[in-house]
């Protein structure tokens, strides 16, 4: 599926040129308005930058404070450094607590930057002008409604106007 996002910066620009759409042949299924008033980022599954750092929190913690402890645990048994008075044991215990937050501390530093910023670039941008008030108009369809849908929404001059080709699965 192809897909074409124009940002438009208020409402009446963004009706009229859905209007214009539709009076060239484009089907109401095929357009969507996003903005106060309409659909949400939400309804079409836009990014929510929040949302997704705390998924790569997540998935991050999941192995990186195991492999911390064990990591640390192992460092202590290896060099045989004394922590506290602890003992042997107490000692390692206490280094593979201390790999363990630092498994932690590094799921969330690195972990909610990826999430933030990985192939999530556009969205986040299109969320954004949505929360500054702005409107983008969404139309899905063939190469060549793509094309015509394009000419048509330039006219309007658009802020910007942006083609994205869904990938196709194997």
């Amino acid at each position: 599926m192809n897909y074409l996002i124009a940002v438009l910066p208020d409402k009446s620009q963004a009706e009229a040129a859905y209007s214009a759409l539709t009076n060239e042949g484009l089907s109401l299924n095929q357009i969507d308005i996003f903005g106060s008033g309409y659909k949400s980022a939400d309804d079409y599954k836009l990014i929510n930058p929040n949302q997704q750092a705390r998924k790569g929190v997540k998935r991050l913690l999941q192995w990186l404070v195991p492999f911390g402890f064990l990591a640390g645990y192992a460092f202590n048994y290896l060099t045989g450094i004394k922590i506290l008075a602890l003992g042997d044991i107490g000692s390692h215990i206490f280094g593979g607590i201390l790999g363990a937050s630092a498994g932690v501390l590094g799921a969330y530093l690195v972990g909610g930057e990826v999430g933030l910023t990985v192939d999530r670039v556009d969205a986040f941008s299109y969320r954004n002008r949505l929360n500054a008030g702005k409107y983008l108009i969404v139309i899905k369809g063939t190469k060549e409604l793509i094309r015509k849908a394009t000419s048509i929404l330039r006219s309007f001059e658009p802020e910007n106007i942006q083609g994205y080709v869904e990938p196709t699965r194997a």
